[in-house]
């Protein structure tokens, strides 16, 4: 193989694998439409209201079932789950598979990129 050859293969490789972990980074924009899914039950702003579920602002990195003011389940206060991003990644595909016995009634985000969006997404306006 010439080093025309294999500079330019090198340089394809490499922009394959930079687009693909730009898609495993989410989009933030897209991830705004996914959480129309979430923003009947949560807020995210920093002092928000509680609804139905908990204000989400500084979740990453909190210990579950200890956001100051909202009533949660005993499963979740004895999950002994601190959020990172992958927990809250199967939380939010499978809430029940994950926490056996939360009040979340919501049934999961189904499609990956719908995952990776929202998460993008959360990690911008709850941080």
């Amino acid at each position: 193989m010439s080093i025309k050859v294999t500079k330019a293969v090198f340089g394809a490789v490499m922009a394959v694998g930079l687009l693909t972990s730009a898609a495993q980074a989410g989009d933030a924009t897209a991830g705004k439409k996914v959480y129309n899914k979430c923003k009947a039950c949560h807020t995210t702003e920093e002092g928000g209201k509680h609804r139905v579920g908990p204000n989400l602002h500084g979740v990453i990195g909190r210990t579950a079932g200890t956001a100051e003011g909202f009533k949660f389940s005993s499963a979740m206060k004895e999950s002994g789950i601190v959020w990172d991003e992958a927990i809250l990644g199967e939380y939010l595909t499978k809430p029940r598979a994950v926490v056996p016995k939360t009040k979340m009634a919501f049934p999961g985000i189904k499609k990956p990129a719908d995952l990776e969006n929202l998460m993008a997404y959360l990690k911008e306006v709850t941080a």
